[in-house]
């Protein structure tokens, strides 16, 4: 049950929405996420009211194609699997949005099942959701 937050920089809703499709099939195929297992939110910066800054940190030359990938699931996925999904999101990103590879920065913040309520008021990744 991952939560993707994407932020860009005028990116369009285009664009975003292709951004968003691109990390969910990543998902599904490095680390068999359900299909329909899709939480996002998805936001694109004005440059105005709102911005994003980036720098060249690591040799790595980005620009305002940046698109900030937060994904939040829970932990037990091994480092390749992880490699794994930066890659294919990255190819995906530049496949479907355009985004080129140096321009796609993914966290993943990992976490336990408790940490998770999909609705209802209850932990339902919990065996006792009353623990």
């Amino acid at each position: 049950m991952p939560f993707v937050r994407i932020d860009t920089l005028r990116a369009g809703p285009e664009r975003l929405a292709a951004l968003g499709r691109a990390v969910q099939d990543a998902l599904v195929e490095t680390i068999g996420i359900p299909p329909d297992d899709r939480f996002q939110v998805l936001v694109d910066h004005d440059g105005t009211n709102s911005t994003l800054r980036c720098d060249d940190y690591l040799g790595i030359r980005r620009d305002d194609g940046i698109a900030y990938i937060t994904i939040t699931l829970r932990s037990g996925r091994r480092p390749a699997q992880k490699q794994a999904l930066y890659r294919r999101i990255a190819e995906l990103a530049h496949a479907y949005a355009g985004t080129e590879p140096r321009n796609v920065f993914v966290v993943l913040t990992e976490n336990e099942p408790a940490d998770w309520s999909l609705g209802e008021g209850t932990a339902q990744y919990l065996e006792d959701p009353r623990t």
